[in-house]
């Protein structure tokens, strides 16, 4: 992967209660769900996440933390685009569906997808829809933590968004 840091062999062993009780406590933290699209060789691919957060506003950056087993990853690399969609509590079915409930050729049967002006997948009537590029990759633990730079943004209407917290959407 172009423009990863690898990090793994700094990272020293977690004892199995630790990483137990951390997994039960993430659990409590409520986060907004997203669907990361972007296109790969086989074709458009995407995933549900948590893991994304606001990075800064000059530039317009986001962090998408993704784990290195989805199928997403494979499409990771420094000049990528990807399209962060933010769901609207009304989209529970399309989290779902990118979350592993749906095969992954049939995803994008559920929900409204358009294509954004660099060709990857914008999913119609989300909170918001940010179309980004992807500028720097590090590898942390099973994961990697993406910076992507916001190339142009839609904004939804009502401000609804889908919350996810101790595995139900609230």
């Amino acid at each position: 992967m172009k423009g990863a840091h690898e990090s793994m062999a700094s990272i020293p062993s977690t004892a199995p209660e630790v990483a137990t009780n951390f997994r039960a406590a993430m659990r409590r933290l409520a986060s907004a769900v997203g669907v990361v699209t972007a296109n790969g060789e086989d074709g458009q691919t995407g995933m549900a996440a948590t893991s994304i957060t606001s990075l800064t506003v000059e530039p317009p950056a986001m962090l998408v933390c993704v784990n290195r087993t989805a199928s997403l990853h494979a499409c990771l690399a420094e000049g990528a685009r990807l399209c962060v969609n933010l769901l609207s509590k009304d989209q529970q079915d399309i989290s779902a569906a990118f979350g592993g409930a749906v095969a992954r050729e049939l995803r994008f049967t559920v929900g409204t997808w358009t294509p954004d002006a660099h060709g990857v997948a914008r999913l119609e009537g989300a909170q918001a829809n940010l179309s980004c590029t992807v500028d720097l990759i590090t590898a942390y633990g099973t994961h990697s933590i993406v910076v992507v730079r916001v190339d142009e943004v839609r904004i939804g209407g009502d401000v609804a968004p889908l919350i996810y917290q101790d595995g139900s959407y609230l």
